[in-house]
């Protein structure tokens, strides 16, 4: 065969979508506005965990770097967040960095294992009123964030914030060549810059770091007694992280319509922790509001703004370090109203919705709003919403099983036909359906049109047979399903029901 024959008959190699000169340019300037927006986020959440802000900074850098080729959702922002800040806290507090640091490392190998155990198929039992409230809680956490920088503060920085406001919603309808957050971030830096308006600024949030991370290992005891101090917070930062990262992979999902491994997230958010942890950050997860800056506002699709994110966040406090400093704080507080609004569902609270959507859907998403807000913890609220999620679910099915009966011609016989799902809340009003002492000395129950979930309805069923036994008649339960009829023959007389 010909040399050039055999390459036409070549398979070519697909080449990276990113290396698109239009795509990198997207992908490049929304990881840059992803940068510029993490650092007071890692400052502040160095400060709430009680830790340097170096600490968090650190953090963001390595969490987003490692999770761009560790991740399974493209485009998602991996960094120091508020809710592990949360759960860090008292471990900082009392035990110092290095606990931390320890307990960081111990969660990220928590996430691993959590992942090659399957965690991330029960995100398909996060019904979607859980996710509407999570989203609707973020945006109004996110909202919240900023209003301590809008607080005694002189009179310009409201003007800044509306001029910002005025660039992130006017510049898109004219070209969308450009990110309008980081427009608005240049445009406000300059003015400020050249007015010299004594404003507050990203340095005024704390010291910037001047070195690069640094890799070594906690100096602690390393003892059964340090890991059993340390395990109940790794435990903590390992749910919560995978909670919200396979959550807002969730969200990103429906928002890009593209599918996501979510097994692959979930052990990649374990690595970026343990590579996180051996660097000296405070460890973190997924971050709805600047993946919502990098998705929504700026576009981005693939791993490269993730990893560019990282890259200039890290370019950007150590080198650039005092034009850093010299943002208006102003710019980031409009940049972060812009995404609280467009990340809240506004559709979910519309009376026109609100009257169509059953109240139970209504009553979860409330639910997890509430703790979500209460707590300040979105981990506690998606648990809240999924366990009143089932409870709504159990009252409303519980109410689907309907009992039958006919009387044969002789008058010998009366089949009882049960038809619906037979689990611990519809099977309690079972046992009242019957008519003990009326019917006559051969009872039958016909389970044809009935499924039996759990142990709770083969008691009612041996109930049933006792009270009709106690009578001097006999039952017998006719037409269970192969799968009813394992669990009936298992524990069937087997629950002490009677006796």
């Amino acid at each position: 065969m010909s040399p050039v024959l055999s390459t036409a008959l070549r398979p070519r190699m697909s080449r990276p979508s990113w290396l698109s000169p239009k795509v990198f340019r997207t992908e490049a300037l929304a990881g840059l506005v992803v940068a510029l927006a993490l650092i007071p986020e890692a400052i502040s959440f160095s400060i709430l965990a009680g830790v340097d802000p170096r600490v968090g900074l650190f953090a963001s850098f390595t969490m987003a770097v490692t999770i761009a080729i560790c991740g399974g959702r493209p485009a998602m922002i991996s960094a120091a967040t508020g809710a592990v800040a949360l759960v860090v806290a008292p471990l900082a507090k009392e035990h110092g960095l290095d606990h931390l640091i320890a307990a960081v490392i111990l969660g990220g190998v928590f996430q691993v294992l959590l992942a090659l155990l399957g965690v991330a198929k029960l995100m398909r039992f996060i019904p979607r009123s859980v996710m509407v409230g999570f989203v609707n809680a973020l945006a109004i956490l996110i909202f919240a964030a900023q209003i301590p920088h809008l607080i005694g503060v002189p009179w310009l920085v409201y003007l800044l914030v509306a001029l910002a406001l005025a660039i992130m919603i006017g510049l898109p309808r004219l070209t969308q060549a450009v990110p309008a957050p980081l427009v608005a971030i240049v445009v406000l830096t300059v003015v400020t810059v050249v007015a010299h308006a004594a404003v507050p600024t990203v340095g005024d949030q704390g010291a910037l770091p001047d070195s690069l991370p640094a890799f070594g290992l906690p100096r602690i005891p390393w003892t059964w007694d340090t890991l059993s101090m340390i395990a109940p917070y790794a435990l903590g930062i390992a749910l919560v992280g995978l909670m919200e990262s396979l959550m807002t992979a969730k969200l990103v999902d429906d928002i890009t319509d593209t599918p996501s491994n979510k097994t692959r997230e979930s052990w990649g958010q374990g690595v970026a922790n343990i590579v996180t942890g051996l660097f000296g950050g405070m460890g973190g997860c997924a971050m709805i509001g600047q993946t919502m800056i990098n998705v929504k506002a700026s576009g981005a699709r693939t791993r490269l703004s993730t990893f560019l994110a990282g890259v200039f966040l890290l370019i950007l406090v150590v080198a650039l370090g005092d034009v850093v400093a010299v943002i208006p704080m102003a710019a980031l507080v409009a940049v972060m109203v812009m995404v609280s609004v467009s990340t809240f569902d506004w559709h979910s609270i519309a009376p026109a919705t609100l009257r169509r959507m059953p109240y139970g859907e209504t009553i979860v998403m409330l639910a997890t709003v509430v703790t979500t807000l209460g707590t300040r913890n979105l981990a506690a609220g998606v648990v809240v919403g999924v366990l009143t999620a089932m409870v709504v679910f159990a009252r409303r099915v519980a109410h689907l099983v309907e009992v039958t009966s006919a009387l044969d011609a002789d008058g010998t016989t009366r089949t009882y036909r049960v038809h619906g799902e037979l689990f611990f809340a519809s099977s309690n009003d079972l046992v009242g359906q019957f008519d003990y002492a009326g019917d006559p000395d051969r009872v039958i129950i016909d389970m044809t049109h009935a499924h039996v979930w759990d142990a709770s309805s083969i008691a009612a069923l041996d109930a049933i047979s006792a009270k009709y036994q106690a009578r001097g008649k006999t039952v017998q339960i006719v037409e269970l399903n192969p799968s009813s009829a394992r669990i009936h023959d298992t524990l069937a007389g087997q629950l002490g029901v009677g006796h």
